[in-house]
C-alpha cells in the first residue's frame, strides 16, 4: 500500500510537468509573484551545484530543493549557514536547520531562515533626502518537514513553510507546501549509482500586505476634510515551480568518486532554467563541486536579457572531520554563485552529524 501511494504521488507530480509548461517560464509575468526568497537556496553545501542536485540532495538542506532527500537522515543533523547575498548590497541570510531520524524509516526536519537588508533611510514627501531615522525590513521563513524511506530505492517527503515579510508597520504572511520524490537504481552491484528526483515547490495561497503603514490621513482644511484613508493593496502569488533531475555516480578509483548531474526547473513567473553540475568526492571527507545555470529564453520574448540574479558559474567545497570512532562528524562548507551585478553570492556553513 505504501509503495502504491508513492507511485500515485510520482504520477501526479509527473503529470504536473506536462500541464504546467503552458503557463510556466512566462517572463512577461516576472514581478507578479512575491515571496521570492523562497527561490533562494540559503545552504552552503548544495549552493555549489547551482540547483542541479535535485536527485542528489541529502539531509536538512533537501528542504529547499527536494524534501525527499531528508529521508536519508540516519541520526541527528544540525546545520548553520550564513550568506552574503550579492556582495555589496548588504543583504545577509542566516539559516539554521535540525533533522532527526524518527522510527525505523522516517525523518523530521525544522529550518529557520532570516533575511535582513540592513538599515534603510526613512523618507517622505516633505523630506525625500531622509533625516527621519531608519527602518530594517525582515524576511523570515520557518519550515517543517517529514520524509520517509519507503524502500531501498524510493524516498518521499512533504514540507510546510511559513513566510513572514515585515517592516515596522506593514506585514504579510503566507504558507506554502513542498513535495518531493527520489528514486535510486543503478548498474553497479549495489544498484545505487543512478539517481532520479522530482520536486514540486512553493504551492500556496496568495499573500497580501496589511498594516498601519498603508493608511494615511487626508487633511484638507479648505474642504473641511480630515479622514483616515487606507491604501488598497493587491494580493500576489507564490513563485511555484517543478524541478526534475538526474545524477550518476562514477567510481574513479578506490575511495574516489565523480558525480555528474543535470536538472530542469519549470517556473511559473520567470524563465525556465537548466542546471549542470558535478561533484568530486574522496570518501566522505572531502568534496569539490561546480555547476552552471542558464535561462531558457523564448525567441518571442519582450526582454532579451537575463532576468534572474544568479546565473552562470557556481562552485563549492566541503571538508568533513570525523569526531572519534562513533561515526559522528563535523563539516565546513563553502559555496560561490556568480551574479550579473555586484560581487557574487558567498555562503559558508557548518554541520554536525550526530
Amino acid at each position: 500500500m505504501k509503495k502504491l501511494l508513492v507511485y500515485i504521488s510520482a504520477a501526479g507530480m509527473a503529470l504536473s510537468l506536462t500541464v504546467k509548461p503552458a503557463v510556466a517560464g512566462n517572463e512577461d509575468r516576472a514581478g507578479q509573484a512575491g515571496a521570492n526568497e523562497l527561490l533562494i537556496n540559503p545552504w552552503a553545501r548544495t549552493s555549489g551545484f547551482g540547483g542541479a542536485n535535485i536527485a542528489l540532495v541529502r539531509g536538512i538542506e533537501a528542504m529547499n530543493l527536494n524534501v525527499a532527500g531528508l529521508g536519508f537522515n540516519k541520526g541527528t543533523e544540525v546545520v548553520f549557514a550564513q550568506t552574503d547575498w550579492m556582495r555589496g548590497t548588504d543583504i545577509k541570510i542566516s539559516s539554521f536547520g535540525v533533522g532527526q531520524k524518527v522510527g525505523e524509516s522516517g525523518s523530521m526536519g525544522l529550518t529557520v531562515t532570516s533575511m535582513s537588508f540592513g538599515d534603510i533611510e526613512r523618507t517622505n514627501e516633505t523630506q525625500p533626502d531622509g533625516g527621519l531615522g531608519t527602518y530594517s525590513p525582515q524576511f523570515l521563513t520557518v519550515g517543517f518537514s517529514y520524509a520517509k524511506e519507503f524502500s531501498n530505492s524510493i524516498y518521499g517527503g512533504l514540507a510546510v513553510r511559513m513566510i513572514s515579510e515585515s517592516i515596522n508597520d506593514v506585514k504579510a504572511q503566507g504558507l506554502v507546501i513542498d513535495a518531493g520524490i527520489q528514486y535510486i537504481t543503478g548498474f553497479n552491484e549495489a544498484k545505487d549509482n543512478l539517481k532520479f528526483g522530482i520536486a514540486l515547490r512553493n504551492v500556496g495561497t496568495p499573500m497580501k500586505f496589511d498594516g498601519e503603514g498603508l493608511s494615511f490621513r487626508n487633511d484638507n482644511a479648505s474642504a473641511n476634510i480630515n479622514v483616515l484613508q487606507q491604501q488598497r493593496v493587491e494580493r500576489f502569488e507564490m513563485p511555484s515551480l517543478v524541478s526534475i533531475g538526474i545524477a550518476y555516480d562514477i567510481k574513479l578509483k578506490e575511495d574516489h568518486r565523480l558525480t555528474p548531474m543535470i536538472s530542469f526547473t519549470s517556473n511559473s513567473f520567470i524563465r525556465d532554467q537548466f542546471a549542470l553540475g558535478a561533484e568530486y568526492g574522496f570518501r566522505q571527507l572531502f568534496m569539490l563541486r561546480a555547476g552552471y545555470t542558464i535561462d531558457k529564453k523564448d525567441k518571442n520574448a519582450i526582454i532579451d536579457d537575463e532576468i534572474s540574479a544568479n546565473l552562470g558559474l557556481t562552485a563549492g567545497a566541503s571538508v568533513v572531520v570525523p569526531l572519534g570512532k562513533s561515526g559522528k562528524t563535523f563539516g565546513i562548507d563553502y559555496a560561490y554563485r556568480s551574479t550579473k551585478t555586484f560581487d557574487g553570492t558567498h555562503t559558508i556553513g557548518a554541520r554536525f552529524n550526530l
